[in-house]
C-alpha cells in the first residue's frame, strides 16, 4: 500500500495532498514546483519553473528569466486577487476545450522523474515582462497522465484537498512509527539489544552504532549500500508522527468548504462530482446543479467501491493461484528437463550398447570366415604336399629303373610302373592346382544408412500429441457363454488423431495382459475364453506420435455354465437340425457327426441329450471331439473323438476305434444321456438316466474340446444345456469285462 501513499513528484509520503481534475493526487508543495505561469501578452509557452531540489532559488530564477521570486507565491489566492475578471474564464493553455484539462507531449524530464513542459525561447525582440505588468495565466500538468489544467483566480487553493488520503497517510505513519519504536539491533550480543541506529535497505538489517562499525563498514562491497535512519518514535521532535499530527483515536475535524471556510460539507453535486456546502447551493455555481444528500452518496459510492473491490479481489485471488501454477510449472519444467536428459542419455547409451553388441557379432562372423579360409588353405597345402612327395618319389624311382640295362628285368616291372605313372598323372585333375578359396572376404558392411540415420537423429517436433485415454462404454460391454464383447470411444472434444486401438486381456486368472485386438474398430468380441472365469480388459489408442495411456480396467465374468446348440455350419450335410438347432436327426442310414457351438478348455461342464426317437436298435454315440474330427463315420473311430456308443442293452467306450469297458444298460425312447467333462481333473464321464455308466470313460485328456454326437436316421435327440454339474452321483454299474 505504501506506493499508493507516495507523491509521484517527490517520491515521499503525501503532504497536504490535492486532487487534480484528472483524479490524480499531488503534494501541495510539489504542485507549486511544477506549475507554470505566462504573462497574457506573450504568445509563446512560459519559461520553466524549477522543481524543488538542491538548486538555490537564485539558480531557479536564473534558469527562468521570465519568472520572479513572487511567481510561485502568485499561484495561490494572493496573486489571484490582482488578476483580471476574464482570467477565470480562460481555457487551458494546452487544451482546445473547456474541460479544464487536456494533454500534451512532454520532451523534458525533471531530476525527480516528473515530466515538465519544454522551455520555448521568446520571439526575437520580445522583452521580458516586468513584475506585475499584466494579468497572467497559470497551468498545472499532472505528473502521471501528463494532462494540464488551468488555475483560476484562487490558484492552487482552487483544487480540493484530499483529506481522506491525508488521514490514511497519517495513520500509516503512526503505525510505522509504532512498529519502529520496538526496533532493536539485530546483531547485538547484549541482552537486551541496543536500539537500532540505522537500517540497511539492501541487507534489510537493523544495526546499532557499534554493530554498524563492526559488521557493516562503509567500504568495500558495503560502500554502495544505503543506510537510512529508522523512523522516529511517535511524538519525537521532527518525526513523521510528531508536529500537529492527530492520534489514531483522536476526533477528526470535519472538513470545511474550500470557498466558504465557515461552512461544512453537507451535500454532493452530481454534476461536478464534488461535495458542496449550503452556501454553494444558494450563491455559487452549484445552484442549478443536481445535488444529493452527502450521507446517501457516501453510502452509495462505498457500495460501488466495495463491489469493484470484490472483482479486484477475485482477480487477485486468480493471480495468486496463477502464480502458484507458474511456480509449479517451473518445478515441473525442471523435473521434466532432468527426466528428458536422463531419458536421452539412456536412449543414446542403449544405441551405443546395441552397436557394441552388433560389432561383436560382426567380428565373430569375420573371425569364423577367416578361420574357415585358413583351414581350407592349410588342408589343400597338406594334401598337395603329400601328392607332390609321392609323385616325386615315383619319378625318381622310374628314372633309376630306366637307367638299368637289363631288358628282361625292365619288362617285368614296366607295365606296373606305367600304370602307376598314369594313375599319378590322373590325380592332378583340372582344378587340383587351383586354390579352393579366395583371399577376398565376401563380407560387405553397408553402414551408410546407419550413419545417415545417426546424423538425422533429432527430436520429433510433434504437431499432434498422443491420443487421450479411451472411454469404455460399459453399457455396451457384455459377456455370453465364454465370449466377451467390449466397446469404447474417444472422449468428446478430442482433437488428437487416432490411427487405431490396442485391446488387451489377461488370462482370466490374474496373469499378464496380452494383445487380443489391434485395429480401428471400437467394438470387439473375443471368443473361446474359459467358462466361470474373471477377465480384466483395457484398451489404449495410438497414432504416429506414439501410444496413449490405458483406459480404466473393466472386469468381465464369463458364464458359470455353458449354453450352446448344435452347429449347422460344421455338421455333416446329412444331419437335419430343428428346434432352433437343439434337435438333431439324420437322413442317412450311416452314422454322421454333428458338433456343438461351444468349445471347452477349462472348468467342469455338463450337458444332456434326450432320446426323442429310437427305432431298429441303432448305436448312437455321445462324447467330445476336436474341431477337425471326421464326420462321416461313428464318433470315436478316429483319434479326434472320445465317445460312448450305446444300443438298447449295453454301451462301450471308444477312441481310435478301440472298444473298451462294455457296460450293461442301454437306451430307448425317452432316455437321457448325460456327459460330464471335467477339465480340472482331465477326465470324461457318462450318465444314463441320471446314473453313471461305468467308470470314468477317459482320463488325462487335455486341449480344446467340443460337444459331439453321431447318429443315423433311426435316432432323434434333443440337446439340453446350461445345466448344473450333478452334485450326487449314483454308484456306477460295473463293466462285464
Amino acid at each position: 500500500m505504501e506506493e499508493e501513499l507516495k507523491c509521484p513528484v517527490c517520491g515521499s509520503l503525501f503532504r497536504e495532498p490535492i486532487i487534480l481534475p484528472c483524479s490524480h493526487n499531488v503534494c501541495l508543495p510539489c504542485a507549486r514546483t511544477i506549475a507554470v505561469q505566462t504573462p497574457e501578452s506573450e504568445q509563446h509557452l512560459p519559461p520553466l519553473l524549477h522543481s524543488r531540489g538542491p538548486a538555490p532559488p537564485a539558480a531557479a530564477a536564473a534558469a527562468a528569466p521570465g519568472a520572479t521570486a513572487g511567481s510561485a507565491a502568485c499561484l495561490d489566492s494572493e496573486c489571484a486577487a490582482g488578476a483580471g475578471g476574464d482570467h477565470a474564464d480562460k481555457l487551458s493553455l494546452h487544451s482546445e476545450t473547456d474541460s479544464g484539462y487536456g494533454s500534451y507531449t512532454p520532451s523534458l524530464k525533471s531530476p525527480n522523474g516528473v515530466r515538465v513542459l519544454p522551455l520555448v525561447p521568446a520571439p526575437p525582440g520580445a522583452a521580458a515582462a516586468p513584475r506585475g505588468a499584466g494579468p497572467a495565466s497559470s497551468s498545472l500538468t499532472c505528473p502521471q497522465c501528463h494532462r494540464s489544467a488551468s488555475l483560476d483566480q484562487r490558484g492552487l487553493r482552487g483544487f480540493q484537498r484530499n483529506r481522506l488520503l491525508e488521514a490514511i497517510v497519517q495513520r500509516y505513519q503512526q503505525g510505522r512509527a509504532a512498529a519502529a519504536a520496538a526496533a532493536k539491533c539485530q546483531l547485538c550480543d547484549r541482552s537486551p539489544p541496543e536500539p537500532a541506529a540505522v537500517l540497511c535497505e539492501q541487507c534489510e538489517v537493523l544495526y546499532c552504532a557499534a554493530c554498524q562499525l563492526r559488521c557493516h563498514p562503509a567500504r568495500g562491497p558495503f560502500a554502495k549500500h544505503r543506510l537510512a535512519p529508522p523512523p522516529a518514535h511517535p511524538g519525537a521532535p521532527g518525526g513523521d508522527g510528531g508536529g500537529g499530527g492527530k492520534g489514531a483515536g483522536g476526533a477528526r475535524k470535519l472538513p470545511t468548504c474550500a470557498e466558504h471556510d465557515l461552512e461544512n460539507y453537507s451535500m454532493y453535486c452530481v454534476s461536478c462530482r464534488s461535495p458542496v456546502c449550503y452556501q454553494c447551493l444558494e450563491e455559487g455555481k452549484h445552484s442549478k446543479h443536481d445535488v444529493k444528500a452527502l450521507g446517501a452518496m457516501w453510502k452509495q459510492h462505498k457500495a460501488q467501491l466495495s463491489q469493484a473491490l470484490n472483482g479486484v479481489s477475485d482477480k487477485a485471488k486468480e493471480a495468486k493461484e496463477f502464480l502458484v501454477q507458474l511456480k509449479n510449472l517451473l518445478q515441473q519444467i525442471q523435473e521434466n528437463g532432468l527426466d528428458y536428459e536422463a531419458c536421452l542419455v539412456a536412449q543414446c547409451d542403449a544405441l551405443v550398447d546395441a552397436l557394441t553388441r552388433q560389432k561383436a557379432k560382426l567380428l565373430t562372423k569375420v573371425t569364423k570366415e577367416r578361420e574357415h579360409k585358413l583351414k581350407v588353405v592349410w588342408d589343400q597345402i597338406n594334401h598337395c604336399t603329400l601328392k607332390l612327395r609321392q609323385s616325386t618319389g615315383l619319378m625318381e624311382y622310374c628314372l633309376e629303373v630306366i637307367k638299368e640295362n637289363d631288358p628282361s628285368g625292365f619288362l617285368q616291372i614296366s607295365d606296373a610302373l606305367i600304370k602307376r605313372v598314369q594313375v599319378s598323372q590322373e590325380q592332378w585333375v583340372k582344378g587340383a592346382l587351383e586354390p579352393k578359396v579366395s583371399a577376398e572376404f565376401d563380407l560387405t558392411l553397408d553402414s551408410e544408412p546407419l550413419l545417415q540415420s545417426i546424423h538425422q537423429l533429432d527430436f520429433i517436433q510433434m504437431k499432434c500429441r498422443v491420443p487421450p485415454v479411451p472411454l469404455l462404454q460399459l453399457e455396451k460391454c457384455c459377456t455370453r457363454n465364454n465370449s466377451v464383447t467390449l466397446a469404447w470411444r474417444m472422449p468428446p472434444l478430442s482433437h488428437n488423431p487416432v490411427e487405431g486401438y490396442i485391446l488387451e486381456l489377461d488370462d482370466g486368472d490374474g496373469g499378464q495382459f496380452r494383445e487380443v485386438y489391434v485395429g480401428k474398430e471400437t467394438l470387439c468380441t473375443i471368443d473361446g475364453l474359459h467358462f466361470n472365469s474373471t477377465y480384466n480388459a483395457r484398451v489404449k489408442a495410438f497414432n504416429s506420435s506414439g501410444v496413449g495411456p490405458y483406459s480404466k480396467t473393466v472386469i468381465l465374468q464369463t458364464s458359470d455354465v455353458a449354453w450352446f446348440t448344435f452347429d449347422p455350419s460344421s455338421a455333416h450335410r446329412d444331419i437335419v437340425l430343428s428346434n432352433d438347432n437343439q434337435t438333431a436327426t439324420c437322413n442317412s442310414y450311416d452314422d454322421r457327426v454333428v458338433l456343438g457351438t461351444a468349445a471347452f478348455s477349462k472348468g467342469v461342464h455338463y450337458w444332456e441329450l434326450h432320446v426323442d426317437r429310437y427305432d431298429n436298435h441303432p448305436d448312437p454315440a455321445f462324447g467330445i471331439a476336436r474341431i477337425n474330427v471326421v464326420k462321416d463315420m461313428m464318433l470315436g473311430k478316429d483319434d479326434k473323438a472320445w465317445a460312448m456308443y450305446v444300443d438298447n442293452n449295453r454301451s462301450w467306450f471308444m477312441h481310435c476305434n478301440s472298444h473298451t469297458n462294455r457296460t450293461e444298460g442301454g437306451v430307448s425312447k425317452g432316455a437321457t444321456v448325460g456327459v460330464l467333462l471335467d477339465l480340472n481333473k482331465h477326465n470324461l464321464t457318462f450318465y444314463i438316466n441320471g446314473q453313471q455308466q461305468g467308470p470314468a470313460a477317459f482320463e488325462n485328456i487335455e486341449g480344446v474340446f467340443m460337444p459331439a454326437l453321431s447318429l443315423n436316421r433311426n435316432v432323434q435327440v434333443t440337446l439340453h444345456t446350461g445345466l448344473e454339474v450333478p452334485q450326487s452321483v449314483k454308484q456306477p454299474k460295473l463293466p462285464n469285462n
